[in-house]
């Protein structure tokens, strides 16, 4: 049950929202596009960020760059 201490954990690395053109799920209001995210986990195909809503939510990479 690690996924309940993610919203504590250190930043791993900051992204930016780059767009929330969804083709399945509505994401347009958990995110902001332009906005940075801190990252508290990664795997290959997804980023875990606290998003809008103040939580911890999980969103495909593509949605997002990685801010310098």
């Amino acid at each position: 049950m690690i996924h309940n201490s993610w919203q504590n954990a250190k930043t791993i690395k900051k992204v930016k929202c780059v767009h929330t053109n969804a083709a399945k799920y509505k994401v347009d209001t958990a995110l902001t596009v332009g906005k940075l995210y801190d990252v508290k986990n990664e795997t290959d195909e997804f980023v875990f960020i606290i998003d809008n809503t103040g939580k911890v939510g999980g969103y495909y990479k593509d949605y997002f760059e990685v801010a310098e």
